[in-house]
């Protein structure tokens, strides 16, 4: 055994491989449980009562029984009575498998809100913040209440301590500061966490799409019978004008398209008293049923075509109808009074008709109503309290014709039958007042339909009849659902007829008009006889009035017949219609037929003459004819239409059994024998068939019942010897029969060919086998419902009618009746051979066993073939002695018991046919598989309970070569689903499914084990079939669905052996297992391998899991990203496992936690699958941004990202939540469109949710032993997957789904633009902006018109959420996040229990760090953070210097999550928080009795926190930091030591820091001023070079949001600097920058930061630079960001500059990736230098100044300010002048318009002035030879000059010779770029030119504008003819030549303007060149058509020459001369500093 064990080791089968399954039912005996009772020992048993067979009663609507009395006595009579047994039945039989219990129960969403019922309300801040509004207020109040920035001064301790004393500490934690322990800690903590929690994790999550939940076959609904829509109909009263005698009324639906009465019809009578009086003598005492007026019609195809008709008939009496309908016209009800003779005198004759005629009718009138109008507009008509008359008239006046029926009606049929639902329409009275006058010729159906065709036609003939006015009042409303006082149309009681006196309800028999598919279920057997027409014409002698009497006969005697009353269930007299001449009938006769008929059954119809006037000696009654119609012929019910002769003789003796057509002797016939009599017969029966080949078949199969030979069949005689040939044919030929009848008689159909199959009968003494032809009749007949009756089938494609039938009337053993059956007990009747040689006696129609089936699979055909032949001999099973008959009940009798059974059982022979047939049966079967499949599992089903097997072991309930056949079955259809998956798709999804139910039952009943191995053999058909496919996906699908069914077995868990514990089949010695003296290297491996192999997907594991392995494993093969083409089913195959545990933690099986740990392990291997798929899964962190804060807080600082995909922060945001209705559509897969290979962030989080169901559910020793056995690396996986949970199942919060419902999920045009907005809330201005540039949603009228959006508005009404519903999805996102990351604590715990025990692992600690400090970043409830901050506390205190040595970072982080967390506005959070805060500085302080690192980092810590947090409170912080100065001064222990002075020390730095925040706060809005309230505080940490550096960061962060990059790299470049300095301390590397200077080339400003004053604090003290940055990797990265920001910036040299820093580094580290990055990035910024040659643009800058004591201390200052590049002045202006008028009140600014020097003085001293000038860089002239590019002019400026023009006399502009011009030179205390946009200026010179000089400086930009046109390459033709035009035009006022004359035409006279005057001449000179040069250039650039322009401008040219000539010749001769050099350089200049 053990060796077996370890071979598996070494040969583990591969994963896409099926392993072989356990012997479950072997291993169930030999590893029995050691719990005999309890939670446990159900998971190892199935239930007893698993498996019970049902009967469930069957519903009986009627208080008796149908089926009539003598049908019980028939004594079996006739082929009728047999086939009534299915109805007397009076059970269905179900065999329930202990169904589904709710463990199964999909999770619907219905079912989630149960679960979700009474969740506690987690609290989390980031709903607890204040809405944003009232805060702006806040900052607006604070921005108009202070400007100063020192308010309070940096030293100012005073009042800050002040305000902390006052402030209230929060509570304290009790026993803080105790020594406990750890062990006690772990062990309360752990208590706490455990301690009510959430028990069902999926019942927070979402519930799944119901795409795919658990597979479950829903239960089919119990036949019954069949009805349409129902409609009451109550008849209310008939008025006249005139009352004179009792009208009858009659009603009845007809179908005018399909020319068919469809309802039978309902007689009433609404006479009064008075009336019915008339007619005493001759109506016997009325039967309650006659007195019914309302009706229950049934419709099944309602239509615009069905109308209501009302007949009226009257007495019998003279004349003809119309005559006798007269007085009805005439008469009027108001004229009464007037006609009172008339009337009483028509009253007398009418009672004397009544008297004599009253048992005849005739007919008199007649109306219809169109039912579909009623239906249709009775919702739309108010119904006030009279009735509607005028619209609801049922008159077909000229009224309502138009307005109701014609126009309507016109447009409704046009329409179809959408309008034709009779179950919710409001219910209508109707007043019928119009009725017309039957005609005599004209009263056939046919003339019927003629009239409704034409009342439905605007100008209808009808209308000019003059009518019969009367009224009659009819209710219509939608029939109730069981209404009381009903009898059905046998007039049987329904139930709930609580008194039999009460005026009852008919219910009215439905003829369809078209074919009902529904079986029998109700006893039922009506005849209608409709007598049509007789002509008799041709006889002699005087008939005039004549009627008809119809009985319904048992013999030949008058006193045969039938009781009338009784049959005919008619209101009125039968034997009463009274016609003339030819007469016409109408009438409708319904007789009951009895359930057995026999030979001498026939209708008999007698002619009477009635004479009207009373004569002498005249008889009332004449007879005057007579015809019958025999009712068998044949043995079958004959039925339909007849035209007969008619004798006018009573018939003679034994007339009956003949038909009339046949000529008897001696009888006398009208008309020579002609058919002169037409009636139809139509018969309502669910005991006939009505269908020949249903008949023929049933008659020889009762035939073989009754064992009555010769049987005869329509005129054939068949005898015993062809029996066998007959009945196949019959069953062959059922394929041509109707399929209605089929339907109809389906259960007992199936029932006789199932009964064929299961008891071969003997014939002649031969036991003929069936099997085969019942099999492929069965197959033939379920293909053909499925194809035609396609519409009832469900979502597994089986069809409601066969699977109702197996599910409730099949029933394999007791199939009734007594058919000569092949069973021993009978034997003496039976030759003796028989017994002897049962080998040979087989007839001949066994299936060709030999024969092999077409099934590719060689297996099975060699299975089949060698049991071929020992099969024949099988083919009569004897059982033992003892066996019962099969079904038949066993009687206590004797011969009963000593029965021995020879039956098939029916699912063995089924199994055997189906594996044998070929071909077309073959393929039918295989269509409808599942009907076959269900059969067989409800046979064997009832087998194992009838036989009392369900207590045998499993192994032993089924014969072997019954397995055998399954096993070949199973394994055929599998070749068969993997051969013709591709063609067939849609038969082969059915196909598996089948297969997969069948299975799934199987495990309910068969050996376990070998159910097992089908599903291998299933597996290993589809996988040999995988490698050749070109696309698997389509096949795993397949086989996922398989599983997935499988898997749905309600004892699915049971299944995988929960409780085995994966052991080694047991050693052979004992001695190596149990001493443990030879604790060999064996045991010990088994005992590792063990708990490896719970984790693995092993080949231990998958045997003894079978299912759980293979769902496990598909997962594995799914999500392996090298799987081809798989990728497409990753959501498949995780909605299985999610559907799968979801639906185990549901269960109430499994609520025990003990239990939910067996269940969990099964799932163990889940953890490493999913371990190895982090790369793939979603990453949910990508929306924190690198400073650690959650989205959702942040969610303002997001600008969403651009892109053509929706932008991962906001997928996260959708995935992460619910969204009502929204399918996600592919776009929103985002990873997966970039890489096919990673998942959807759906399908992640439902990994993840089952990941931590895993963990929460699992044992924890297991999982810790598995943890201490994990490597490192798998380790920091695990906990990896724990990081990115936390992001995956954070809290949204509550805005976000209010958010999200206010915008409604409809895919509009922008959608896009719109989620991301909603779900990240960032509509920001910008995005307002490109919001409207892209016009989506811009204004609302706008979406009026757009047609597209129109929809998209209705919509919103139906999908907002209500506020409740918000809440309560709030309410669960909350506990799911709080749970979710409750269990990942619980989960770190157990891997820090595992480092404590191993040592070996500290590493991972820094990771189970990382997680936590993540998890305090996330959103988080506060009973979450409780537990957080406990299991901080002790991590920290058993592994302090894991903080305080290794993870120094992580220790800055931890500070930081803690103080923001110390500054939440939730009370619980700050106090656990402040504790924490407080045990860390202590436990560092213990450690090395000074805590400068946790001050260090605290500190720094804030300043990042409040440099960088928008809504901040500083109120609640400053209360942490109260609680901290408590805890220090109740600290006992350390009250001698330093400890509490230094933690106050830091807290009052802390709350300095506070304050400075406060003033940033007030300065949010003003960016320049905020930074430099950033750069004071920077500059206050000068010696705390930490501090100083993270307000350098905050700083830079600041600029980049801003995108002023340039200031950006600045900070960066400083920080560097910084870093660097300290470095050179610390260590001397030589490749190390040696500090500041080093980067003096970057940047002039860089030297402030040189580490050179006094107080300098040495590095090398503890918590001084301990930051991440002041280390080598620290300086590079600080570098790095500086490039990037330069590069960003365009400042490409600079780029350069801080590469020259970087490259030393990287050359001694020998990194040459990182230098053929730098390298690469180098050359980039030089080929972007040369490509953007002038067209870079750096900055704008100008100088403001701010006067006004309003301003505070800006007051009076100057500062340069750098703006964008091609800022404009107005711009800037208009920025500034908003700014300060928002807050001083736009009418207290002004702006300065001009530049000159201001005067204090002239101010108003209430406003605030702002003086704005354009500058420009200045440089002298040596330093232009070096800044020579355009990026040296931009770079390091520290001078900036703006000019402003004057006069002497005040004036700014003048003459030439007069215009001044002064020259203002200003000097910034720093070089721009700095760390800040505005500078201050220290100092201002000013230069005044004169006239000559400011002429000398005009020349000479001119010339260089010439010279520049000239030589720009490529030319510009344009720009060099305007400077052209500019210097040589002659229109130019104050051109070049006016200077000349001005200032050249003599020379001056103040020596000290020489110079001045000969440096304009040589200008002059250098001009004309120019001037010439950019003629030529010109000459050669132009066109044609430019010729004589050219001239022109020569011309001018040579003109300004020679003008200029004399003038620029002229030298001043003193200049030549020595002396007048000292004069070098003397103009006006006057100095101010």
């Amino acid at each position: 055994g053990a060796d077996l064990f370890l071979r598996a080791f070494l040969h583990p089968v591969p994963l896409t491989e099926a392993v072989d399954p356990v012997d479950l039912e072997e291993y169930l005996i030999t590893h029995p449980l050691a719990v005999d009772s309890g939670p446990l020992r159900d998971l190892l048993e199935f239930p007893r009562d698993d498996i019970e067979v049902v009967y469930t009663p069957r519903e009986c609507r009627t208080l008796v029984s149908a089926v009539p009395e003598e049908r019980y006595e028939a004594a079996n009579q006739s082929l009728g009575a047999a086939n009534t047994c299915v109805f007397c039945s009076e059970e269905w039989v179900t065999s329930a498998y202990y169904k589904m219990g709710t463990g199964f129960n999909p999770n619907t969403s219905d079912k989630q809100k149960e679960r979700q019922k009474g969740l506690p309300k987690q609290i989390f801040e980031s709903d607890e913040a204040p809405d944003g509004n009232s805060y702006q207020d806040e900052q607006d109040d604070l921005k108009r209440r202070s400007m100063s920035i020192d308010d309070t001064p940096r030293g100012s301790w005073a009042c800050s301590i002040f305000d902390l004393k006052n402030s209230l500490p929060d509570a304290l934690l009790p026993n803080l500061l105790d020594r406990t322990p750890n062990e006690e800690i772990d062990h309360q903590n752990d208590d706490q966490r455990k301690s009510n929690r959430h028990k069902e994790l999926f019942a927070l999550h979402p519930a799944p799409d119901e795409e795919e939940p658990i597979e479950r076959l829903s239960v089919p609904e119990v036949p019954k019978e069949h009805f349409g829509q129902r409609l009451l109909v109550k008849c209310l009263s008939l008025k006249f004008e005139i009352e004179i005698e009792p009208i009858f009324a009659s009603l009845a639906l007809y179908d005018v398209k399909e020319k068919k009465k469809i309802s039978e019809n309902f007689y009433f009578d609404l006479n009064s008293e008075q009336m019915k009086g008339m007619l005493r003598p001759h109506v016997p005492p009325a039967a309650i049923s006659t007195l019914a007026r309302s009706a229950i019609f049934s419709i099944t195809y309602p239509s615009q075509d069905v109308f209501l008709v009302i007949k009226l008939e009257k007495v019998l009496q003279q004349g003809d109808i119309g005559e006798c309908a007269e007085p009805y016209m005439i008469f009027k009800e108001a004229d009464a009074a007037k006609n009172k003779e008339k009337l009483e005198k028509l009253k007398s004759q009418s009672e004397q008709f009544c008297q004599r005629l009253g048992k005849y009718r005739m007919p008199f009138a007649w109306t219809a109503i169109h039912l579909m109008n009623i239906v249709s507009s009775a919702g739309s008509l108010e119904r006030d309290s009279t009735e509607v008359e005028v619209e609801r008239k049922g008159s077909w006046s000229e009224r309502r014709n138009s307005s109701i029926v014609g126009r309507r009606s016109l447009e409704r049929t046009t329409s179809g039958d959408e309008a034709c639902n009779l179950t919710s329409f409001r219910p209508a009275t109707l007043t019928v007042t119009n009725f017309f006058k039957q005609e005599g010729d004209r009263l056939s159906d046919e003339d019927l339909y003629k009239f409704l065709a034409d009342m439905r036609r605007p100008s209808s003939v009808l209308r000019r009849l003059r009518p019969i006015t009367a009224q009659l009042k009819i209710d219509i409303s939608p029939a109730p659902e069981n209404p009381h006082y009903c009898l059905t149309p046998e007039l049987l009681q329904v139930k709930l007829y609580p008194d039999s006196r009460v005026r009852p309800t008919r219910e009215i028999l439905e003829f369809p008009a078209r074919d009902v598919y529904v079986p029998n279920t109700t006893y039922r057997n009506l005849l209608y006889v409709y007598p049509q027409s007789l002509n008799f014409a041709n006889r002699q002698g005087s008939a005039r009035n004549i009627t008809v009497k119809v009985q319904f006969m048992y013999g030949e005697d008058p006193s045969n017949a039938m009781p009338v009353r009784e049959c005919s269930l008619l209101s009125v007299p039968l034997a009463s219609w009274v016609l003339h001449v030819s007469p016409d009938f109408h009438e409708e006769i319904k007789v009951k037929l009895p359930a057995t008929l026999t030979d001498h059954h026939h209708l008999l119809f007698t002619f009477y003459h009635v004479s009207c006037q009373q004569k002498q000696n005249t008889p009332l009654e004449t007879p005057v004819g007579y015809t019958w119609i025999p009712m068998l012929q044949n043995g079958r019910l004959k039925t339909g239409q007849f035209c007969l002769p008619v004798s006018l003789e009573k018939p003679p003796q034994a007339y009956s059994v003949l038909s009339p057509e046949v000529p008897l002797p001696g009888m006398k016939w009208v008309d020579n024998h002609k058919g002169v009599f037409n009636v139809e017969v139509v018969a309502v029966s669910s005991i006939h068939t009505q269908d020949p080949y249903l008949d023929k078949f049933f008659a020889l199969v009762h035939a073989l019942d009754e064992h009555m030979f010769p049987v005869r069949i329509g005129d054939m005689r068949i005898m015993e010897n062809n029996l066998e040939n007959e009945l196949k044919s019959s069953i062959s030929a059922l394929n041509s029969s109707q399929l209605e009848p089929v339907v109809r008689f389906l259960h007992l159909l199936l029932d006789k060919l199932i009964l064929l199959v299961v008891r071969p009968p003997v014939i002649a003494g031969q036991i003929v086998n069936l099997g085969q032809a019942s099999f492929e009749a069965m197959a033939s007949i379920i293909n053909r419902l499925h194809k035609n009756l396609d519409g009832n089938q469900d979502q597994h494609g089986r069809n409601s009618l066969l699977a109702s039938y197996i599910y409730y009337v099949f029933r394999p053993g007791g199939l009734g009746g007594s058919m000569h059956y092949a069973t021993m007990a009978r034997s003496a009747v039976r030759p003796a051979s028989l017994n002897l040689n049962r080998s040979r006696s087989l007839s001949n129609s066994n299936p060709d066993i030999s024969g092999t089936p077409t099934s590719p699979d060689d297996e099975v055909r060699s299975i089949i073939g060698s049991k071929g032949l020992d099969r024949s001999n099988s083919w009569v099973n004897t059982g033992g002695p003892k066996a019962a008959p099969w079904g038949s009940n066993p009687s206590p009798s004797a011969e009963s018991t000593q029965v021995v059974s020879t039956l098939e059982l029916f699912h063995e022979e089924l199994a055997l046919q189906w594996v044998v047939c070929s071909g077309s049966v073959r393929e039918a079967a295989l269509q409808q598989a599942w009907f076959f499949f269900e059969l067989m599992v409800k046979s064997m089903v009832h087998h194992l309970y009838f036989a009392d097997k369900l207590d045998a072991p499993r192994k032993n309930r089924f014969p072997e070569r019954f397995m055998d056949d399954i096993a070949a079955l199973v394994s055929t259809i599998a070749s068969d689903i993997v051969s013709r998956f591709q063609k067939d798709t849609e038969m082969v999804e059915r196909l598996n499914t089948s297969l997969a139910f069948f299975l799934h039952d199987l495990l309910s009943i068969m050996d376990r084990g070998f159910v097992f191995s089908l599903v291998k053999a299933y597996y290993k058909q589809i996988s040999s079939k995988l490698y050749s496919v070109p696309n698997p996906s389509n096949l795993v699908s397949l086989r996922l669905d398989f599983l997935r069914i499988i898997c749905s077995h309600e004892h699915y868990v049971t299944l995988n052996l929960p409780c085995s514990l994966l052991t080694p089949p047991a050693s052979p010695s004992p001695s190596v297992s149990s001493a443990t003296s030879q604790s060999s290297g064996f045991s010990t491996n088994v005992q590792d391998q063990k708990i490896a192999n719970m984790f693995e997907l092993s080949v231990p594991f998958r045997q003894q899991h079978y299912l759980a392995g293979l769902v496990l494993t598909e997962l594995a093969v799914i999500l392996d990203p090298e799987a081809d083409g798989l990728f497409g089913l990753h959501k498949k195959v995780i909605n299985m496992v999610h559907n799968l545990l979801s639906s185990h933690d549901s269960d109430l099986r499994y609520s025990d936690p003990q239990v939910k740990a067996r269940v969990a392990m099964l799932y163990l291997p889940l953890i490493g699958v999913i371990m190895e798929t982090v790369p793939q899964l979603y990453d949910f962190t990508e929306t924190h941004n690198q400073r650690g804060r959650p989205s959702c807080v942040a969610v303002d600082d997001y600008e969403s990202e651009g892109g053509s995909m929706i932008s991962q922060t906001v997928a996260m945001a959708i995935a992460g939540t619910s969204i009502p209705q929204l399918t996600r559509p592919s776009s929103f897969l985002l990873t997966s469109s970039v890489q096919n290979c990673s998942l959807s962030a759906e399908s992640s989080r439902s990994l993840l949710i089952c990941l931590l169901w895993v963990l929460k559910n699992a044992d924890e020793s297991v999982l810790q032993k598995w943890f201490t056995d994990l490597s490192v690396l798998q380790l920091n996986r695990l906990l990896d997957l724990l990081y990115l949970c936390v992001s995956c199942f954070e809290y949204k919060g509550k805005k976000v789904f209010e958010r999200m419902n206010s915008l409604t999920f409809k895919k509009s045009k922008d959608m896009r633009a719109k989620l991301e907005e909603v779900i990240l809330g960032s509509i920001g201005a910008r995005q307002e902006m490109v919001r409207r540039s892209r016009g989506a949603f811009g204004s609302q009228e706008n979406l009026r018109w757009r047609k597209d959006m129109t929809h998209w508005r209705q919509n919103t009404e139906k999908l907002d959420k209500s506020r409740a519903e918000i809440e309560h999805e709030a309410l669960t996102d909350g506990n799911l996040a709080t749970e979710a990351n409750l269990i990942i604590l619980d989960t770190l715990e157990i891997v820090v229990q595992t480092v404590s025990v191993t040592e070996s692992k500290e590493s991972i600690l820094g990771g189970v760090l990382k997680v936590l400090l993540h998890s305090m970043a996330c959103n988080q409830s506060a009973l979450y953070l409780q537990h957080c901050f406990a299991t901080q506390r002790a991590l920290v205190s058993k592994f302090p210097e894991l903080l305080f040595e290794e993870e120094t970072e992580q220790c800055a982080d931890l500070c930081l999550r803690l103080l923001r967390h110390c500054s939440s506005s939730i009370s619980t959070i700050r106090s656990h928080a402040s504790a924490s805060l407080y045990l860390l500085m202590r436990q560092n302080f213990e450690i090395g009795n000074n805590f400068a690192r946790v001050k260090m980092q605290v500190t720094m810590s804030l300043s990042s926190l409040v440099g960088t947090s928008q809504n901040f409170n500083e109120e609640f912080l400053r209360r942490s930091l109260k609680t901290i100065l408590t805890y220090a001064e109740e600290d006992l222990e350390l009250r001698d030591t330093t400890f509490p002075d230094q933690v106050q020390d830091l807290v009052f730095n802390l709350h300095m820091i506070l304050s400075d925040t406060v003033k940033m706060k007030e300065h949010q809005e003003d960016p320049e001023m905020l930074i430099d309230l950033m750069y004071r505080i920077a500059k206050g940490y000068q010696n705390s070079p930490d501090l100083r550096l993270t307000w350098l960061q905050n700083m830079a962060g600041k600029h980049s949001e801003r995108s002023n990059h340039a200031e950006s790299a600045q900070c960066f470049v400083h920080s560097a600097a910084l870093v660097a300095e300290y470095l050179s301390m610390l260590e001397d590397r030589k490749y190390l920058p040696v500090g500041c200077v080093t980067f003096q080339n970057i940047s002039s400003n860089v030297l402030e930061e040189s580490a050179v004053s006094d107080d300098v604090v040495s590095p090398d003290e503890e918590g001084i630079c301990s930051g991440k940055h002041f280390t080598e990797a620290g300086l590079v990265g600080l570098l790095e960001q500086a490039a990037a920001s330069f590069s960003m910036a365009g400042m490409y040299e600079a780029v350069n500059e801080v590469y020259k820093v970087l490259i030393p580094i990287h050359e001694a580290n020998r990194d040459a990736k990182k230098l053929s990055t730098i390298h690469g990035k180098l050359q980039e910024a030089f080929s972007k230098i040369v490509h953007q040659d002038g067209k870079r643009m750096f900055g704008t800058y100008f100088r403001v100044g701010f006067y006004g004591t309003k301003f505070g201390d800006l007051d009076e200052q100057e500062f340069v300010y750098k703006e964008p590049a091609i800022t404009k002045l107005a711009e800037i202006s208009h920025r500034l002048e908003g700014f300060y008028g928002e807050r001083f009140g736009e009418d207290v600014v002004e702006v300065i318009k001009d530049s000159n020097p201001v005067d204090k003085l002239k101010l108003d001293p209430n406003k605030a002035y702002i003086q704005i000038t354009y500058v420009e860089p200045y440089f002298d002239t040596y330093e232009m030879k070096d800044r020579i590019t355009y990026f040296d002019k931009n770079y390091n400026l520290r001078r900036f000059m703006y000019c402003t023009p004057f006069t002497l006399d005040g004036r700014a502009h003048g003459e030439l010779h007069e215009q001044f011009k002064r020259k203002t030179i200003l000097t910034t205390s720093h070089a721009f770029p700095y760390i800040k946009t505005r500078i201050n200026v220290i100092h201002k010179e000013e230069i005044i030119l004169t006239p000559i000089e400011v002429a000398i400086e005009d020349m000479q930009k001119k010339t260089q504008e010439l010279a520049f046109a000239t030589h720009q390459d490529p030319a510009d033709p344009k720009m060099l003819q305007m400077v052209l035009q500019g210097s040589v035009g002659t229109t130019v006022n104050q051109g070049p030549l006016e200077v000349a004359q001005v200032f050249l035409s003599e020379i001056p006279n103040d020596p000290k303007l020489f110079r001045h005057h000969n440096k304009l001449r040589l200008c002059f000179k250098d001009f004309t060149k120019r001037c010439e040069d950019a003629l030529r250039k010109n000459k050669s650039l132009i066109g044609p058509d430019q010729k004589e322009y050219q001239r022109e401008l020569e011309r001018n040219y040579h003109r300004l020459k020679e003008a200029l000539q004399p003038l620029i010749n002229r030298k001043i001769p003193q200049l030549y001369k020595a002396v007048l050099d000292s004069f070098s350089r003397m103009s006006l200049r006057k100095m101010d500093i």
